[in-house]
């Protein structure tokens, strides 16, 4: 089973840049999505429908911002849509697809780049996306929580760590955040299963970040301790470009 995390920075100009293709080539068998930056009527889904794929949607209300999606081979026995807390449902950054043996929760959280108010959206946002997970991995058991975290987590997860400390995403509270959610029951399948690989997933428009390689690891494939045994492989699809970000994969039995 393979399943992919991606945020494409807007589906439709990623598909313009040749992301069908790539996925036609790729083939996983649940691809993740985040900033969609797209209403499911605005999207042509035949490509995908042609692939195999069936296609769900969490839109944000704001035309052209956030929003998630889940495209899945297999049919999934139930999707949710959302998580059930409108400040955030309003925004399109939760979708959960529940398999027979699994779960995928598809996430795109907050960024605080933009000023201090969206830093405190994300701060309340850390908190109560905790006490959620925590709740559907107690009724679901193996989950695997797919998406843009928005924070790097070690310095071995940015080019610069020094030069960073003071900004979001790399924030000593936010750093400690993805800490305690990792030591309440989570795996970071890529550094799990790579511990010294120091690879990146997303790099800035500017300075030829991409070019000199200058990024952060901020896209994540968790599951819950209990998957541990089923993890196979895990890696960063830096090759890959349609987006500001590469592809996040994860292998499982």
């Amino acid at each position: 089973m393979k399943i992919i995390s991606y945020n494409v920075n807007g589906l439709r100009a990623a598909m313009k840049k040749g992301l069908t293709d790539w996925l036609a080539q790729e083939q996983p068998d649940i691809l993740c999505l985040q900033e969609t930056k797209a209403q499911p009527e605005q999207i042509d889904t035949k490509p995908f429908e042609d692939l195999g794929y069936h296609h769900y949607w969490e839109s944000a209300e704001k035309k052209g911002y956030s929003g998630v999606a889940i495209l899945s081979k297999p049919e999934p026995n139930h999707v949710e849509y959302g998580c059930g807390m409108p400040l955030y449902d309003h925004e399109g950054r939760v979708i959960r697809a529940d398999y027979d043996s699994f779960s995928v929760m598809n996430v795109y959280m907050p960024s605080g780049t933009s000023g201090e108010v969206r830093q405190d959206f994300k701060m309340k946002w850390l908190d109560e996306f905790y006490d959620y997970a925590h709740q559907i991995a107690a009724e679901k058991k193996d989950l695997i929580i797919g998406g843009d975290f928005n924070i790097a987590h070690q310095e071995i997860d940015i080019h610069n760590p020094a030069g960073n400390k003071n900004n979001s995403g790399f924030l000593p509270e936010e750093r400690a955040w993805v800490t305690k959610f990792l030591d309440s029951g989570f795996i970071d399948t890529f550094r799990y299963l790579n511990p010294d690989d120091q690879r990146y997933s997303w790099w800035t428009y500017r300075f030829n970040a991409r070019k000199n390689n200058k990024g952060w690891r901020i896209d994540y494939l968790m599951v819950t301790r209990s998957m541990a045994g089923r993890l196979k492989r895990a890696d960063l699809l830096n090759d890959v470009v349609h987006s500001d970000h590469c592809p996040v994969l994860l292998e499982i039995d």
